[in-house]
């Protein structure tokens, strides 16, 4: 387990606490249309405020690039906020200055305050330290569970943590506990699911993940590269033609680790990448020169779920197929209920995160069946790719324990 303080070592009472959460949902035509990340959220606040604490919370939404920009306040989150909590969530104009100032001065043991949009101000993403002294001088103590925004070193993630006794908030505790029991001290067999469209923007990871894992399963379109890269024709399949030697350089690094590289055996191809189109189930070495591969097949599927079922821990980054489009869900959702099966009988620690990842559990029905779920996107994936996370690396004990890199 990473060393790293936490609330249990954090005497609050009567104390102001400045809260890094992450409150950057998503919003359509002014309406949150997801509150994941603000109900994740409450378990830290509920008990620092019961511990009679002073909360003062901050974030960023959005990028608003240091400009005061009306439809990226956080006051309509906080309303929101406040609905989640059921109880009262005061505002304040600024996270910085008289305004914030006025309002901390303000609060009560026990109450809630959500300060500005820390982008408002250039200084946050420029991790400006007059920026991070002036709130740091809001609170006693800071307490940082924003782990999504754990990779960017801003003045609210980082500086501040300089000045401050610092600590994980429980959000963030979950995440750095799931993430270090699945890659750091898992149980083995590990293996790793990893999807997405380009092998390019996933370079680090499956180089990371190589000497980590057991067992590594590579789909989505990045699959279609490392066929090409073995010289089986994949049609009009998105690949990059580009990669094929870095395809072939991971396939040789993977085998000198002993890691085991599983590419899928059938394909799901159509002429035209629409809802529904008339499709052709073959094997990924019959692919048709006029067609496209937009989901593994069911002989894949069935070779998934024999190797998942051999396991104990999983950590899964990205679907298999093009799983936004009915049917190139069907892969993706079988293998979704096999883990999630798994889990449920204890014989599985399956961790997922990343933003198309969560989006097809939740389309799966699971996402409540896996053992951990990230909501966090970049900072789950260079977590992966064993990077250094600035807001982390804050947190750590003053024993000088360093974090997995």
């Amino acid at each position: 387990m990473p060393s790293f303080r936490t609330l249990d070592s954090a005497e609050v009472a009567g104390k102001r606490v400045l809260l890094r959460a992450d409150l950057n949902v998503p919003v359509r035509d002014g309406k949150i249309t997801d509150t994941t990340r603000l109900e994740r959220l409450t378990p830290t606040i509920r008990e620092l405020a019961e511990k009679g604490a002073r909360v003062i919370v901050v974030s960023h939404f959005d990028r608003p690039k240091g400009q005061r920009v009306p439809s990226m306040s956080l006051a309509p989150i906080s309303a929101a906020l406040r609905d989640i909590l059921a109880r009262d969530v005061f505002f304040a104009d600024d996270c910085i200055g008289p305004v914030a100032d006025e309002a901390v001065a303000k609060l009560k043991d026990g109450q809630v305050l959500v300060l500005e949009n820390t982008r408002f101000h250039a200084g946050e993403e420029k991790n400006d330290p007059a920026m991070a002294k002036a709130l740091a001088g809001l609170a006693d103590i800071y307490v940082n569970d924003a782990f999504s925004a754990a990779h960017r070193a801003h003045a609210s993630t980082e500086g501040v943590a300089r000045h401050l006794p610092s600590h994980a908030g429980r959000l963030m505790q979950r995440e750095l506990e799931a993430l270090t029991a699945a890659l750091e001290h898992p149980d083995r067999p590990v293996g790793a699911i990893v999807g997405g469209s380009k092998v390019s923007t996933k370079l680090e990871l499956l180089g990371n993940l190589i000497g980590k894992v057991d067992v590594l399963v590579i789909g989505g379109a990045m699959a279609n590269t490392f066929l090409a890269a073995q010289g089986i024709g994949v049609g009009k399949s998105l690949q990059e033609a580009d990669m094929h030697d870095t395809a072939r350089e991971i396939l040789a690094r993977a085998r000198a680790a002993n890691c085991e590289i599983v590419l899928p055996v059938d394909a799901v191809t159509a002429t035209e990448f629409k809802a529904n189109p008339a499709t052709k189930t073959v094997p990924v070495t019959e692919i048709p020169a006029d067609s496209m591969m937009l989901d593994v097949g069911p002989k894949t599927v069935e070779l998934l779920k024999a190797r998942v079922a051999t396991l104990r821990t999983l950590v899964w980054n990205g679907p298999l197929g093009a799983f936004e489009t009915p049917p190139f869900d069907a892969a993706t959702v079988a293998l979704a209920h096999t883990v999630a099966d798994l889990t449920d009988a204890h014989k599985l620690r399956s961790v997922a995160g990343g933003g198309d990842t969560v989006s097809a559990l939740r389309h799966a029905g699971v996402s409540d069946r896996m053992s951990y779920v990230s909501t966090a996107g970049g900072a789950f994936l260079e977590w992966l790719e064993g990077k250094v996370l600035p807001g982390i690396r804050a947190l750590e004990s003053l024993e000088g324990v360093v974090f997995p890199a």
